[in-house]
């Protein structure tokens, strides 16, 4: 086996996650994430993990964007980490929930002041007939927040995929790839089980 089990699969999932941190891997943070309509028709884009923990994998967005506005509709999503310089993968399917105001003020707050100013003006999914049109909302907004705090917009929040299913992958010769799924069985308890490639 190329590497050990855990018997929680947070804990696997943090040993995994460090070892990109510490190394040069390109967008270590990056996860594709995928949503469905309310239709059943699928997207995924790749977003950036920006927490995580037992409770789940947090990311924020503007709510009236499409993968917002899906997931409202629809909350359940599936998230999936390719770090293709280790030749790993880790794959999440769960139910999303909303964060709260406090968590997502919190982290709104640490951004730089140039990324708080472009959630307020990006209508995010929506059409941008001139990007003119963009740079001058920056500009009056700039002016607006002009030495006072910028505070967060009610539609820029924060998700928390809760996962039901995490999958590890780890690439193998001849394309013996290991595979080991957890699946939540029940409150906090995790059955593991070894997949074929």
């Amino acid at each position: 086996m190329i590497f050990s089990l855990e018997k929680d699969p947070f804990d696997l999932f943090s040993k995994w996650y460090k070892a990109v941190l510490n190394s040069p891997c390109e967008q270590p943070t990056a996860m594709t994430l995928a949503t469905c309509s309310k239709d059943c028709i699928p997207s995924a884009r790749v977003v950036l993990l920006k927490e995580y923990s037992k409770e789940g994998f947090v990311f924020f967005t503007n709510v009236n964007s499409k993968k917002g506005k899906e997931l409202t509709e629809n909350p359940k999503a599936a998230l999936v980490f390719h770090w293709i310089e280790f030749a790993r993968q880790v794959r999440i399917e769960g139910e999303v929930k909303l964060l709260n105001d406090e968590r997502t003020d919190k982290y709104f707050s640490s951004r730089a002041l140039g990324s708080q100013i472009s959630a307020w003006c990006s209508k995010q999914s929506s059409i941008l007939k001139d990007w003119q049109d963009f740079e001058q909302a920056i500009k009056l907004k700039e002016k607006e927040f002009h030495n006072t705090q910028v505070s967060r917009p009610d539609f820029w929040v924060g998700f928390c995929v809760i996962p039901k299913v995490i999958e590890f992958w780890q690439e193998g010769e001849y394309r013996k790839h290991i595979r080991f799924r957890y699946t939540l069985v029940e409150g906090s308890d995790w059955k593991v089980e070894q997949l074929y490639p």
